[in-house]
């Protein structure tokens, strides 16, 4: 879904693309003593997901070896990371991130309502098959076990992966959705939070984008201040991404990747998935959201905040 902006990816399918050499290059930068990492960059960087795949063949059927492991046992620490996330297929890559938020103790809800919040029916449904497959039970049954109440409501919506997704805006039905929020929240002693599981998980963004319209129009005040009013934990940070995403789609990513680098540490792993996620989609508008809400590039904050092969294969996937 286009969310009603231009998008731009960072990352787009190289011109001339010949997986066999771009192979061929890999096996000689690792090849040896020593490793070649400006030559690993300058290949995966500018090659898409799926350009990437077609290389790790060419690798695999030249040389009989698996192009992560050898990537692997050649680099280390973020880099290494950032790589192997770089060379996974994408629906593997999300129902990775998603079961490993949930494992162990407690849950990364952040990681579930960053995917699950801002992805269309067919990306959630994708990503449902390579979950099932990968581990062997059903991302639905996952997320009732790891979670609860109103926030566990939403997430099980959203995984349903049956939000409208024409363009559509009905200008009655906008209203009577907006006075109805209204009286599920501020109106009412106590939040009737089915009502905005329903809204916010069905309706398409256009049509999202007039019932807030008319909200604001109503009370006076935005939705965003009605559910930090009426709403706390989880649910709220559920329900906040939906109403950003649709509002702004590119500064709510520009939030998360200003959230994965301010204060003490970097959140690597947050960082390395929305760079290598958001790249091929739209990370030429996150980047100038980037600047307008924070009034530093992108490219600065992830200059102060990481360094060495890690940082420059970041700052090449941006570029």
């Amino acid at each position: 879904m286009s969310y009603g902006y231009q998008l731009s990816p960072t990352v787009q399918e190289f011109p001339n693309f010949d997986p066999r050499s771009d192979a061929e290059v890999l096996r000689k930068a690792m090849k040896g003593f020593g490793t070649d990492e400006k030559s690993i960059i300058q290949v995966l960087a500018n090659r898409t997901n799926l350009q990437r795949q077609q290389i790790a063949e060419q690798f695999k059927t030249l040389y009989g070896k698996d192009l992560i492991k050898d990537l692997k046992s050649e680099t280390s620490g973020n880099f290494e990371k950032l790589l192997v996330a770089m060379m996974t297929p994408l629906p593997q890559y999300f129902a990775k991130e998603l079961h490993e938020a949930m494992s162990g103790i407690g849950t990364e809800e952040n990681v579930l309502i960053e995917i699950l919040c801002t992805m269309s029916n067919h990306e959630i449904r994708i990503i449902k098959q390579a979950y099932e497959s990968m581990f062997g039970k059903s991302l639905e049954d996952d997320l009732s076990a790891d979670t609860s109440g109103n926030f566990e409501r939403l997430m099980i919506s959203l995984c349903c992966a049956n939000r409208d997704e024409t363009f559509e805006v009905d200008a009655a039905a906008a209203t009577e959705d907006a006075r109805q929020l209204l009286q599920a929240g501020e109106l009412r002693f106590g939040t009737d939070e089915s009502v905005f599981n329903a809204v916010l998980a069905q309706r398409n963004i256009a049509q999202l984008r007039a019932i807030f319209e008319q909200y604001q129009y109503m009370t006076g005040h935005d939705i965003e201040q009605a559910i930090e009013n009426e709403f706390s934990g989880d649910i709220k940070k559920g329900l906040l991404a939906i109403v950003k995403c649709v509002k702004n789609r590119a500064g709510f990513f520009a939030e998360q990747l200003y959230k994965s680098m301010k204060g003490m540490g970097t959140q690597d792993r947050r960082l390395i998935r929305l760079v290598v996620t958001r790249s091929e989609i739209d990370m030429g508008e996150i980047k100038e959201a980037f600047l307008q809400q924070y009034g530093q590039s992108l490219e600065s904050f992830i200059s102060d905040d990481c360094s060495g092969h890690y940082k420059k294969c970041l700052l090449a996937l941006i570029a």
